[in-house]
């Protein structure tokens, strides 16, 4: 196949999306108070808003990859950017809460759509020789963008209406869409298998169920009936699709990938990075606002030192990946991620920015390193008319070890925090509203003029906190000796034909 001379400037539109997408995630939350107040939301709809898109993006991502493997991949990204900055003007001017849900849940169709299938597009622009560092700038974006979303939310917020963190995805959406039809190839399985409607219905009704349960199991607790129907639900319909899908002739996903160690533990490690990555991302701004007093732009900022270690080690990444293959870096970044969480639970009340920017940089570092060699370990081990259903797969681990991570993290956070917390002495309607939350239990000492609880309740978080960072690094810890343990050692050459492991059937 001869090399697109466009191929790096159809990436730079690649990337865009990316980095859209990654801070689409995270910049809802600076704006929520804001939102409130503007349009009268209680907690529960503030909190679809955000949950809307999430959970849209993990349930349909697997059915969109497929999509793409058959339609083409061109296409179905104009329809994803279409779809994402149709609903982001939606919502841009929206006058209700209602509407801003719809429009997150549609943003979450585009994305869904978006991820898995610009992934996919990189085995049919780039030899596989560049593929490396191809991955390795896409993975970067994605990873960039989250922690941006604080950042541009905060300045956004502090300059022009709430609005304005949806007005900001248009423009972007439209130079990428124009970007990509000038640029991009049209790429498709050119014998795509019929479509798959059992298995798109089982696999999207039994993801939602799951990422719903991780969402509303840290609120309601793991034992509350909506929790416990919803995840059941889900074990009963992914076991469904798997049964649906070794049973017929034709799968939307062909499960023998995960009897490709290569493909099985690059899934695995790109899941447990986004499982820390997301957790530490949960607890990590509430500390520097609500314990250091950062404002939500100055929060941002200071996030800033984990996206120039996700930067470089996505480079470092993908350049000790092709000369040592994937295991090497994965471990290593896998190492780095552990050491720098396990830094990151000795912070106190007493900690120096200074400290807590060293710990982000290398959390950021083994992030990258990590993350852009086992995203190329996927795309290598999949035969290219594949990429798309193959991506999907991966993709979706990583939403769900997301949603899973702050769900449980969210868990060990509150129970952390409840357990170290002193009410003594208070009513009981502001001890149980100081047991909620921190930002919660700094509204009740501001309004009984109580500089204790307010200190307490610091402490508190810090205590919760810190656990939080110990699961994480000890999950990164036993993730890196199973890595090197299992994960196949030697990258591919460009070119080799592939051994029987790793052949799957078209």
């Amino acid at each position: 196949m001869p090399v697109d001379p466009r191929r790096w400037w159809a990436l730079a539109a690649i990337v865009l999306t990316a980095v859209t997408l990654g801070f689409d995630i995270t910049i809802m939350n600076v704006a929520l108070p804001t939102i409130a107040s503007a349009l009268d939301v209680g907690t529960s709809g503030l909190q679809w808003m955000v949950n809307a898109y999430v959970l849209v993006l993990a349930g349909l991502m697997l059915t969109c990859g497929a999509l793409g493997d058959r339609w083409g991949r061109r296409k179905l990204l104009l329809v994803g950017l279409g779809l994402f900055g149709a609903a982001s003007v939606a919502a841009t001017w929206a006058d209700t809460a209602a509407i801003v849900i719809a429009a997150r849940a549609v943003m979450g169709v585009g994305g869904a759509i978006i991820l898995p299938v610009a992934f996919a597009v990189l085995p049919a622009l780039f030899p596989p020789h560049e593929r490396g560092k191809a991955v390795a700038v896409t993975v970067a974006a994605t990873g960039v963008g989250i922690p941006l979303g604080p950042l541009i939310g905060g300045w956004l917020l502090d300059h022009f209406w709430w609005g304005s963190i949806f007005l900001i995805n248009i423009p972007m959406a439209a130079v990428a869409m124009l970007a990509i039809v000038v640029l991009l190839p049209e790429t498709r399985d050119p014998h795509p298998p019929r479509p798959d409607a059992l298995g798109a219905v089982l696999s999207t009704a039994g993801l939602v169920a799951l990422v719903y349960g991780f969402i509303e199991a840290p609120g309601r607790g793991w034992s509350a009936p909506v929790v416990v129907v919803a995840l059941t639900a889900a074990v009963v319909l992914l076991a469904g699709f798997v049964w649906w899908q070794l049973r017929t002739d034709q799968p939307m996903i062909d499960l023998r990938l995960f009897g490709l160690r290569q493909f099985l533990w690059g899934s695995v490690a790109g899941m447990l990075v986004t499982f820390g990555l997301l957790g530490m991302l949960f607890v990590v701004p509430q500390y520097l606002q609500l314990v250091k007093g950062f404002d939500p732009f100055g929060t941002g900022l200071r996030l800033l030192p984990m996206i120039a270690g996700l930067v470089i080690g996505a480079s470092a990444g993908e350049r000790i990946a092709a000369r040592a293959g994937y295991r090497i870096p994965i471990t290593a970044g896998l190492l780095i991620l552990a050491a720098g969480l396990a830094a990151g639970a000795t912070t106190d009340l007493d900690s120096g920015y200074g400290f807590v920017a060293a710990w982000l940089a290398a959390v950021g570092l083994g992030i990258g390193m990590a993350l852009s060699p086992a995203m190329d370990a996927i795309l290598a081990a999949l035969p290219p008319q594949r990429s798309g259903s193959g991506t999907a797969v991966t993709m979706t681990l990583r939403q769900v070890g997301g949603a899973l991570g702050i769900a449980l993290l969210g868990s060990v956070l509150s129970q952390g925090y409840t357990a170290r917390l002193d009410t003594t002495g208070l009513p009981t309607a502001a001890a149980k509203a100081a047991g909620e939350s921190l930002a919660a239990a700094l509204a009740v000492a501001a309004r009984l003029d109580n500089p204790a609880l307010a200190a307490d309740a610091k402490a508190a978080y810090l205590h919760g906190m810190t656990l939080v960072l110990v699961v994480c690094a000890v999950i990164a810890l036993l993730s890196a000796v199973a890595i090197a343990v299992l994960m196949p050692g030697r990258r591919p050459s460009a070119g080799l034909t592939p051994s029987p492991e790793r052949k799957v059937p078209a």
